[in-house]
């Protein structure tokens, strides 16, 4: 073979190289994607406590924190994961007591609303997390809101689903609790007990819906297995109970509101019987750039409206920059 036969030969194994490199770094990055995409299941020790959260897409990209509700976990969200996940950092942890998280014992931790917000900010400091939007629903309003208040320029924006801040808010649904934070007795509490009841939880999916049969049943099944640990239903009266101190809060949140205003959407089921549409309006008070949406469904709005309301947080971000 002459030179000139043997210097093609040389450049067309280098060409040959060349392609196949590059069909497997493209081939790698598409697994890396594709990996990323997919909801991981872990667990992180915070302040001695397991605390179970679902993770999906790039950590290169902005971090939205998904705050759940009572009485329910992180897998409230896992449909809402999979939709933001192409395009942003997706965590959601069960709080101590909720969900996959560990439930210590009465004895050996406050479950407080303040307590509550302490381990998610922790949370958020072990799995280094600076920036962040928030979406908060029902007990993840103010979990979130302390957070908020306490670190503002961590926050890029929120994202409230019927989670209170106003009085306005507050109707006949906590009528009982509020008698019970009042007059704190045994009976005042057995009273509420059927909030966690099978019957209770599965009212609370449904109440406000358009068309039960698209709701899936696992969601109270799954709750109720969670709840009925030994000590959880003195957990979840104590959550009850404490919810007086996020009341006392709301002019500290609305003045965050005023002072730093946060770009938030409000993706508000406007058939909820416990927290009502009149809490979504006043936000309007407070913020001046609010984006509402009031979706004909109930409390757990993302089990009917979960297409949608992903399709306004997409475009909420990009509008506002976070993307």
């Amino acid at each position: 073979m002459n030179k000139k036969l043997l210097k093609m030969a040389a450049a067309v194994f280098v060409t040959l190289a060349s392609t196949n490199a590059i069909q497997a770094a493209d081939v790698k990055s598409k697994e890396t994607k594709e990996n990323s995409l997919q909801t991981s299941y872990k667990e992180v020790k915070v302040d001695g406590i397991k605390i179970f959260y679902r993770e999906a897409g790039s950590k290169d990209k902005p971090t939205i924190v998904l705050l759940h509700g009572y009485p329910t976990s992180s897998h409230m969200f896992r449909n809402l994961i999979k939709d933001l996940a192409n395009d942003y950092h997706v965590l959601a942890p069960d709080y101590p007591g909720y969900g996959r998280s560990d439930q210590p014992a009465i004895a050996d931790f406050d479950y407080t609303f303040a307590n509550m917000s302490k381990i998610v900010e922790n949370f958020l400091e072990v799995l280094k997390v600076d920036k962040f939007s928030l979406y908060l629903m029902d007990y993840g309003a103010p979990i979130g809101f302390r957070i908020a208040v306490k670190n503002p320029a961590k926050i890029e924006s929120l994202i409230i689903q019927n989670g209170n801040a106003y009085d306005e808010g507050l109707r006949d649904f906590w009528k009982p609790i509020k008698k019970y934070w009042n007059d704190y007795t045994i009976e005042n509490g057995k009273a509420l007990e059927g909030f966690h009841s099978l019957d209770g939880l599965k009212w609370q999916y449904t109440h406000g819906v358009q068309d039960t049969s698209k709701i899936n049943p696992d969601n109270w099944n799954l709750d109720l297995q969670h709840l009925q640990r030994a000590e959880n239903a003195e957990i979840q009266l104590a959550m009850f109970y404490d919810y007086r101190t996020n009341v006392t809060l709301y002019p500290k949140w609305q003045k965050y509101f005023r002072d730093h205003q946060p770009p938030t959407l409000i993706v508000w089921g406007k058939n909820d019987y416990i927290f009502p549409a009149e809490g979504a309006h006043p936000y309007k008070r407070d913020l001046k750039e609010v984006e509402i949406h009031l979706l004909d469904t109930g409390h757990f709005a993302l089990e009917e409206k979960g297409d949608e309301i992903a399709q306004h947080i997409l475009k909420f971000l990009k509008k506002n920059n976070i993307k």
